[in-house]
């Protein structure tokens, strides 16, 4: 008696694990892709990432720009480097406040039923806000040429501040979509949020010179890691060395990922 074997039925939502990453990839890009198409269709998103770098811009350079550096112009040049860093590292709190209200909201329980990794929700949701981010930044960039900034930087230096940016902007995200696995409340995130930011960006080298500040303080922004961002994107868009800079910018943006990334996904699972 001949006996007709089945095929075996794949099992949903496990790949083989040599396309694992590729597969936790790939759906991260179709949330990514969802996140921005619904950024494009809410008008509150598209003013978060065109309207209000503009308003920072001007508030910081026509409002203090005479009182530090004597005129608009001088503080233009040296504070547009970092309004460009302080805005993304404000935004990035976004993240964390957008996942909170998906998970209150259940779409996170529709995304735990599909054949998807878990962490893809999250890549997905950190990638959107990146594309925010970026937009928010040539923004930023086009409308200080329009107020009389100028750089000697060669393209490649401004990619590559851009790219600091970015990439200190997704460390960040991790560490507040950590925040939000924690915090169930959005508002609540909000709050702690800001509550971290504000000391980590007004003490820095963002807004005004180091040496302006007493010396216990300048202890403080020497280790701060918004300060030595902005330094080495200021140095890039001057078309200066920052090398140094840099290098501690990247460091801190890696450590920051590699501690809170895995810390993220778990608490996630946890949770979902």
């Amino acid at each position: 008696m001949t006996t007709t074997l089945e095929p075996t039925a794949p099992v949903v939502g496990k790949a083989p694990s040599g396309r694992r990453v590729p597969s936790t990839l790939r759906h991260g890009a179709s949330l990514a892709r969802r996140g921005i198409v619904k950024t494009i269709h809410s008008p509150e998103a598209l003013i978060d990432v065109t309207l209000q770098p503009v308003i920072f811009l001007l508030l910081f350079v026509y409002v203090f720009g005479g009182a530090i550096a004597g005129n608009s112009a001088d503080y233009l040049h040296f504070a547009l480097p970092g309004v460009l860093l302080q805005t993304v590292v404000f935004a990035s709190a976004g993240t964390g406040v957008g996942l909170a209200e998906d998970l209150k909201t259940g779409i996170f329980d529709r995304f735990r039923s599909l054949p998807i990794s878990r962490a893809a929700p999250l890549l997905g949701a950190i990638g959107a806000d990146l594309v925010r981010y970026l937009t928010a930044g040539v923004i930023m960039l086009a409308f200080g040429f329009v107020l009389g900034y100028r750089t000697s930087a060669s393209p490649l230096a401004v990619l590559a501040a851009f790219g600091l940016v970015l990439a200190f902007a997704f460390a960040l995200c991790w560490v507040f979509t950590a925040l939000a696995m924690v915090v169930r409340e959005p508002r609540s995130v909000q709050g702690l949020s800001a509550t971290i930011m504000l000391p980590l960006t007004f003490a820095s080298s963002v807004f005004v010179p180091t040496s302006t500040m007493p010396g216990w303080l300048q202890g403080f922004v020497a280790i701060n890691p918004v300060s030595r961002s902005a330094d080495a994107v200021r140095a890039l868009l001057d078309g200066a060395p920052a090398g140094g800079a840099a290098a501690i910018s990247l460091l801190t943006s890696a450590v920051v990922v590699v501690i809170f990334a895995p810390l993220a996904v778990t608490l996630y699972r946890r949770r979902a």
